[in-house]
């Protein structure tokens, strides 16, 4: 056989590797464009059955000359968390109400939790009430109206969890670690202190028990914020991908907020590094009165104008 035909064999052989390389290749890019583009439709369609804008409430009136909070642009926002406990032929109660404060400028991220009980004014209704009524009288609305005027501070966003079914978004995202610092045992779970796993039935009992915590409502106030924070750190790890379909699944069907998609696209894009770092503040330094018969929780005004001040500041709003 000649020096030409020997060459001419190998090259032929060489590329019939290559298109069988490159064939492969193809198929992978194929496929990663077929899962991409599921994952797209996927968390569009998500966020589409999530978002429930309050058409009566398009901005806050605490923002300067009602413009809306510029994510596009990394602006500060603020963030309500409701948790929702609905009951049959009840309106409901917000039995959990979170806020949240988000500066990418700084990589940080604020979260106070605000007692059910606190006697202050419901906006829209015209009298003093325990907060968490405000979300049975007057819903969504009424609820941010509410904490922002308590607070001072414009409440952008709202994120409504139907807190019964909270279990399935813990689970979804594989179970939470959280830093139990109490040892009780609540619903036939036991929790000893230290570092433990949940899953969602576990994580529902945790963050429901008040009657054994010295601290009351003060301490289950803390395990909702634990719950919360496991979450988010355990939805944005790389593994949460592979657990994408169940997570979508749960959120559909449990939350609801008024942040639309390209708002979502915008804050995973601009403030993820904030959410890694979550300053806590507290309310703690209130007393309890009873009022025709009703106990409330009425706020230390230091403290109260204290937590104020710390959320405009950490917004970049004037004092």
């Amino acid at each position: 056989m000649s020096e030409r035909v020997r060459v001419k064999k190998r090259k032929k052989k060489k590329s019939k590797v290559l298109k069988w390389v490159l064939g492969i290749i193809g198929v992978f890019l194929l496929l990663g464009g077929v899962f991409a583009f599921y994952v797209f439709k996927q968390v569009t369609d998500t966020a589409k059955e999530i978002h429930e804008p309050i058409v009566d409430r398009p901005v806050s009136e605490k923002r300067e000359e009602g413009k809306h909070v510029e994510v596009e642009k990394g602006q500060p926002f603020s963030v309500l968390v409701l948790g929702v406990d609905e009951r049959e032929g009840d309106a409901g109660r917000s039995d959990t109400m979170i806020v949240m404060t988000v500066n990418p400028n700084t990589n940080s991220s604020k979260m106070v939790s605000i007692p059910r009980d606190t006697y202050t004014e419901i906006v829209g209704r015209g009298i003093q009430d325990k907060i968490n009524h405000s979300y049975a009288f007057g819903g969504v609305k009424m609820a941010m109206d509410t904490t922002e005027n308590l607070l001072d501070i414009p409440i952008d966003y709202v994120v409504q969890v139907n807190m019964e079914s909270f279990k399935d978004i813990v689970d979804a995202v594989g179970g939470i670690t959280v830093n139990n610092t109490l040892n009780f045992t609540e619903a036939g779970f036991t929790y000893p202190e230290g570092k433990i796993s949940l899953t969602g039935e576990e994580a529902l009992a945790y963050v429901r028990m008040r009657k054994q915590d010295p601290n009351g409502d003060f301490g289950r106030q803390d395990r909702q914020k634990q719950v919360i924070q496991g979450v988010i750190r355990e939805g944005m790890s790389v593994n949460s991908v592979l657990k994408l379909n169940a997570i979508l699944d749960s959120v559909g069907e449990n939350v609801r907020t008024n942040m639309a998609y390209n708002e979502m696209v915008d804050v995973q894009s601009n403030y993820r590094s904030a959410a890694g770092q979550i300053d806590q503040l507290y309310f703690e330094r209130g007393t309890g009165d009873t009022i025709n018969g009703i106990w409330y929780y009425i706020m230390n005004e230091e403290e109260l104008a204290s937590v104020k001040n710390e959320l405009k500041t950490h917004l970049e709003l004037e004092g």
